[in-house]
């Protein structure tokens, strides 16, 4: 980031929202005091994921309130530009255009792409110029306006696309059980890893079969990712642990431990245990890939 620089306006055709959880936590690590205006461009004509919608709306208006700003273009022609401007006390100090969408996988080492310094005025002139054919990802008629739409891949016939929505049925797909091989809980670790002095009890992971974290499935460790879950919720997690053996939520560890026992009917910060999950009636989750940056997990007991 330019010394002194506080705020990026980025106009980018595509965008995710993962790629913008790891950006603004990363500046959160940094101690960082930094905005991000983000102007997604391609919506008029290609739509936005329901995915990354929700994880552009969980951003602004819970993980960081006040320092990240997301738009969608809302009338045509599309926006297909890419374009990063710093301001610098208000004013446009540095600008960049090039080819990089503001995802991870453009920013990361599977595609190339190209960025070259351009007139940051222009740039910042550009971006204004924008901003009255746009709309925030928070207005309640965004719906109306863009097409907000459910990840769509190609499909094939298994046993459970009745029970499965139609953007998952399919896909590759890997199962997570909450229980040891024994049929128990972990006390201290999983679902239950927070229950042990000095931490918030809700702390959990999700822990993943060696036959699962030595494959590609899901991104490397602490890589964020968009999760899209059965019942309409969006969660931004991550692997952690030796050989990226868990999955939690990054930004708060207690967010998927909060996220289960509600699912659970079970009061926060409960300890869970088998009966738990049996009375519920499922012991495991469903992870389909939809993309490197987006999940779908099934928890529904239907």
């Amino acid at each position: 980031m330019l010394d002194g620089a506080g705020e990026l306006c980025v106009v980018s055709g595509f965008a995710t929202a993962a790629m913008a959880f790891r950006h603004m936590q990363y500046a959160k690590e940094k101690e960082r005091n930094m905005k991000v205006r983000l102007l997604v461009g391609m919506c008029p004509s290609a739509g936005m994921p329901v995915s990354n919608h929700l994880g552009f709306k969980k951003l602004v208006e819970d993980d960081f309130r006040d320092r990240f700003e997301c738009s969608y273009i809302a009338k045509h022609p599309a926006v297909h530009s890419k374009t990063y401007v710093w301001l610098q006390d208000g004013k446009p100090a540095c600008g960049f255009t090039g080819s990089a969408n503001y995802t991870q996988t453009a920013f990361g080492e599977k595609q190339r792409e190209i960025m070259t310094p351009c007139d940051p005025v222009a740039a910042y002139d550009y971006y204004q110029s924008l901003l009255p054919d746009a709309i925030y990802c928070t207005h309640n008629d965004v719906d109306g306006l863009i097409s907000v739409y459910r990840e769509q891949r190609e499909k094939h016939e298994t046993s459970e696309s009745e029970t499965l929505p139609p953007e998952v049925s399919g896909l590759e797909r890997v199962k997570v059980s909450m229980l040891t091989k024994d049929g128990r809980v972990p006390t201290r670790s999983g679902l239950n890893w927070g229950q042990r002095s000095s931490r918030d009890p809700n702390q959990a992971y999700l822990s993943l079969r060696s036959d699962v974290y030595n494959t590609d499935f899901f991104p490397e460790r602490g890589t964020p990712f968009t999760v899209l879950t059965d019942d309409e919720k969006t969660i931004i997690c991550s692997r952690a642990q030796d050989h990226g053996k868990g999955i939690h939520t990054p930004h708060n560890n207690a967010l998927l431990g909060e996220y289960f026992r509600n699912r659970l009917g079970l009061a926060s910060g409960a300890v869970v245990v088998a009966d738990d999950l049996r009375r519920y009636g499922r012991s495991d989750v469903h992870f389909y890939k939809i993309d490197d940056e987006t999940y779908y997990m099934d928890f529904s007991t239907k």
